[in-house]
């Protein structure tokens, strides 16, 4: 595939975006894959790139309902972290993590990660010491961390709200240097591109209606571009996953909700980091183009739209205030709606199902963007060898009846202050 000059950029972007060289081929579907997975988000792409990297299953394609980039991976505030506890996590993540610092170079393409810092703030002295035992636990785990105290972190954003009014003083926080944010078109269209280059088909404006099945095994997915037989299926999804896997006679121990997010006016440089508050659940960065990018809870109402609602506006905005006082001056230009698949655990499902032939990604909570290249690592080795890797076998479907749950909530660590 041809690359672009300098000049080819100056001239299209001059001429009306009308010669641009596609990044992926639009083919046609086949009538047969050997894999088909179903969600061009950035979970599904991953999946389909490390299918035919790691595994060399090329005969795969992605069915993707609307557009790339139009989903989850476009709606998201781009953090990535590994600070987990729990085993069933903390490995998963971490590699992650390790995917993160090499992808740019793996796809040849900049995926614009930053490894500016992920700070989650203390606000009392049992949050400290719960942030010091996370924070053992990550280093015996191989995971960076540093706990901060009080001057640490003042030294380190001076801007928060430090003084002797503050409704809930900052004791320090527990930091991990390397996490920090990526560029969430990037990552969708680096990860396409990489696939389709290894000869996936990545088919847009393609709908999943149904699924046709031979005793326990899924034979064809039906789509609104036609019946597309198959010879194993990874369904990746997001907030339609229950939807989608009715179709499948599947029902799944997870919840649809709305999460919002806001950025703000451009800024000069204020905020170099990631900041989790400790007193509520609110987090904030600031963009390359200057707009502080801030978000908090979900809006706790079951959902499949990407709308909103205003009391979690308010929510969000008071607690960036308490934390930072001068947020009260900005501008807040734009908010949007991503829609969370929430499992019970607050941990993701990356699992064969019931179903023989049919794998199910699933359960991302609040964190799935930062688990895109890790998420497609594993899911790609479960569907090529229909065994889970090392890294997900802990995150089987079937440890909802078991009790074998990863209670480690996917927002993060945010400690009660008591």
């Amino acid at each position: 595939m041809a690359e672009y000059s300098v000049f080819s950029l100056i001239r299209n972007a001059l001429g009306g975006h009308k010669d641009w060289i596609r990044a992926w081929r639009d083919p046609e579907p086949k009538k047969h894959y050997d894999v088909i997975v179903i969600g061009g988000g950035g979970h599904g792409l991953a999946t389909a790139y490390y299918l035919a990297r790691n595994h060399g299953i090329t005969n795969v394609a992605v069915l993707e309902k609307g557009w790339i980039g139009g989903g989850n991976v476009g709606r998201n505030t781009t953090i990535v972290r590994s600070n987990y506890m729990l085993d069933g996590n903390a490995h998963f993540y971490e590699h992650s993590l390790k995917l993160w610092e090499g992808l740019s170079r793996d796809l040849n393409y900049n995926v614009m990660f930053s490894q500016r810092g992920v700070l989650n703030l203390g606000h009392s002295d049992g949050q400290m010491d719960a942030y010091a035992r996370r924070g053992n636990t990550m280093r015996l785990n191989g995971v960076d961390a540093e706990l901060l105290d009080r001057k640490d972190v003042q030294r380190l954003y001076p801007h928060l709200d430090f003084s002797a009014a503050a409704r809930f003083p900052i004791y320090g926080g527990l930091l991990q240097a390397r996490g920090g944010t990526a560029r969430h078109d990037a990552v969708a269209w680096g990860f396409a591109r990489g696939a389709d280059r290894l000869g996936v088909d990545i088919i847009q404006n393609c709908e999943v209606t149904g699924f046709e099945r031979d005793g326990n095994r899924v034979t064809g997915i039906q789509t609104t571009r036609g019946t597309i037989g198959c010879g194993r299926v990874g369904m990746a999804v997001a907030g339609n996953t229950s939807r989608v896997a009715a179709m499948a006679g599947l029902r799944l121990p997870i919840e649809s909700h709305v999460l919002q997010a806001f950025v703000s006016e451009p800024l000069k440089p204020l905020v170099d980091g990631v900041i989790t508050y400790g007193a509520g659940h609110f987090y904030i960065s600031q963009s390359d183009k200057g707009g502080l990018v801030l978000g908090g809870d979900l809006d706790f109402y079951n959902s499949y739209a990407q709308r909103g609602n205003l009391p979690t506006v308010e929510h969000v905005m008071a607690c960036g205030l308490a934390m930072m006082p001068y947020l009260g001056r900005v501008r807040i230009l734009r908010g949007w709606g991503g829609l969370m698949d929430m499992s019970m655990d607050g941990s993701p499902i990356i699992s064969k199902t019931p179903i023989d032939n049919l794998y199910l990604n699933a359960g991302w909570c609040y964190g799935g963007f930062k688990a895109t290249p890790g998420s497609g690592y594993v899911f790609a080795h479960t569907i090529a060898n229909d065994t889970p890797h090392d890294f997900n076998k802990a995150m089987t479907l079937d440890r909802f009846a078991t009790g074998h749950l990863i209670d480690e909530g996917g927002k993060g660590p945010t400690p009660k202050l008591h």
